[in-house]
């Protein structure tokens, strides 16, 4: 693309910027149609991955080392680039407004390097309008080009399940949308190579970013409504996962599960999505009733674990990233408990060998234990990691100690030594 004129770059030269959960997958993938640069202004991240090391553990040190991706924190090496790939974390502030800071500097830094007839693609979660109104405008003051003239939008959300083997990059269908239709014809053939041409071409930009915003909003509201059923039913010394069980049955029975609900994308993207309804005066109560069921469990949990356990009593809680099994700690509701919990005055201790420890105490000031020594009055199952087994808590509970099972892991456990167990 050495001009304004718009035609279909068979071979385009590809730049990825942000190298998380998201971009890694994506250029890992390309480079195996296209000549890709993976790029990400954290050079420790970039020296680990050029070494084989992926701290997210979505690539295999062997799918690193035998890629054809060039991997580098410098923007020097990102000119004469045809297609640019933006995928960046979008989350939220202390007061849950769309923060959008990542997103405006990795704006600013390809519009520093853009060449007339590039096109930018963006994959981060935004609200509608943010693509072509703000990363934009961004890109036309930092290169001197304009829009839709001298450079051209596009965007396809991300949809990247941290721990997720299943539904990979190459077995989903992508959603793409362009500023003009040659730009989604690109979008087309680029992200179609690596997943067998499984693409759907959404009317605009705007529309192709609503549907991002809602995807998780309709699982976030799904969940909250489960948990505010297993409130309800624990209440009436009902099993929730009993209930669900019989419920499941039914063919057309949506089937979530009670649990703490975080991370980049469930526990975010419901603010976006009421950012924008309030920014057309509206009031998004569904949207937000399912944000405040779900961000409030925390706190009923820690009201049963006071009920339940002494107040002098230790307490252990197993988990601290935002799912099981995947070192992310991003959002993580386990951190609100934790909170919850040391406001009682009990010592806490945090037991998580998945997490990267260093991180967690940047993060949130909290350190995990290596190795936790008991007697523990309470252990609290917050994250269902698979190498949390119930018989190792036998050595860590006194007698008569309780076992508070957030996601009922452990639910048809017999438990001996008089231990005591609360679930949902």
């Amino acid at each position: 693309m050495a001009n304004t004129s718009q035609s279909i770059c068979k071979a385009p030269k590809i730049a990825v910027v942000g190298l998380g959960y998201v971009g890694l997958p994506l250029v890992v993938a390309l480079a195996q149609h296209y000549r890709v640069i993976g790029f990400d202004v954290n050079a420790e991240r970039v020296k680990g991955l050029q070494a084989g090391d992926d701290f997210t553990g979505e690539i295999s040190r062997d799918i690193l080392l035998e890629s054809s991706v060039a991997l580098t924190s410098d923007t020097a090496d990102l000119g004469s680039v045809d297609v640019f790939i933006v995928a960046v974390p979008t989350p939220v502030d202390e007061h849950n407004k769309p923060d959008l800071a990542a997103l405006k500097s990795a704006s600013k830094t390809v519009g520093g390097v853009l060449s007339a007839g590039a096109i930018i693609v963006f994959e981060s979660t935004v609200y509608p309008g943010v693509t072509e109104e703000i990363c934009g405008a961004i890109l036309e003051a930092s290169s001197g080009l304009r829009s839709g003239q001298d450079f051209f939008l596009g965007y396809s959300p991300e949809r990247i399940n941290p721990g997720d083997k299943e539904h990979t990059i190459d077995r989903i269908t992508k959603v793409v949308a362009g500023q003009t239709p040659v730009v989604a014809e690109q979008l087309e053939a680029i992200y179609g190579s690596i997943n067998g041409g499984n693409i759907f071409v959404a009317t605009d930009i705007r529309t192709a970013e609503a549907a991002k915003v809602i995807e998780n909003a309709q699982r976030d509201i799904n969940i909250a409504f489960i948990n505010e059923i297993a409130i309800i039913f624990e209440r009436m010394g009902l099993s929730t996962h009993d209930v669900l069980e019989a419920a499941g049955t039914k063919w057309n029975f949506l089937k979530f599960k009670p649990g703490l609900v975080g991370g980049h994308c469930i526990g975010i993207d419901p603010y976006y999505l009421a950012h924008s309804a309030e920014a057309v005066g509206l009031d998004p109560e569904i949207v937000l009733a399912g944000r405040r069921i779900n961000d409030g469990l925390s706190a009923v949990i820690a009201a049963r674990v006071d009920e339940l356990c002494a107040k002098e009593a230790r307490i252990l809680v197993l988990g601290i990233t935002f799912k099981e099994n995947v070192p992310d700690i991003r959002n993580s509701k386990v951190v609100d408990l934790v909170r919850q919990l040391q406001q009682s005055g009990r010592q806490v201790d945090v037991f998580d060998p998945i997490a990267d420890p260093i991180e967690t105490e940047r993060e949130y000031g909290i350190r995990p234990v290596v190795n936790p020594t008991g007697p523990y009055g309470c252990a609290v199952a917050a994250v269902a990691h698979d190498i949390f087994q119930a018989q190792t808590l036998y050595g860590l509970l006194s007698a008569g100690g309780v076992v508070v099972d957030i996601k009922g892991i452990w639910r048809h456990e017999n438990w001996a030594n008089g231990i005591r167990y609360w679930s949902f």
